[in-house]
């Protein structure tokens, strides 16, 4: 099966070593004997609970996240992020200036325009993202 893998360069999902894919797969039908797999079980039960705390502190363990941070889950991936970034810090003067050298720039610019103004100080759109 190692020899069938294929490597996925692109964005977003990502290949995870066969050991991980392994230990899910082994988990799925029943995670560590509680007879369900994690997207079965309610977010309220102890099995989870445990999850997302050690799930918490390896992240602030890994990321070094001071304990005055709070850690905020949430799904959704660029996207998401695009309209988060304004909603969050374009302030009183609802304005931001972006870089658009590319698609995801050109994305995030068009996220802005919901929220506020987005002020371009780079565009290369003219020429195909190439300059």
């Amino acid at each position: 099966m190692a020899d069938e893998r294929v490597f996925n360069f692109s964005a977003g999902p990502t290949v995870l070593p066969l050991e991980v894919l392994e230990e899910a797969q082994k988990d799925f039908l029943s995670y560590k004997g509680t007879g369900m797999n994690v997207m079965e079980m309610s977010h309220r039960s102890k099995t989870f609970v445990d999850i997302t705390a050690q799930s918490e502190k390896d992240l602030r363990e890994l990321l070094k996240i001071p304990d005055d941070y709070k850690v905020f889950y949430m799904q959704g991936g660029a996207t998401l992020q695009f309209a988060s970034v304004p909603l969050n810090l374009l302030g009183s003067k609802g304005k931001a200036d972006y870089l658009m050298t590319g698609q995801w720039g050109e994305k995030a610019v068009k996220e802005c325009k919901k929220f506020g103004s987005a002020q371009l100080a780079c565009d290369t759109k003219a020429t195909k993202y190439t300059t």
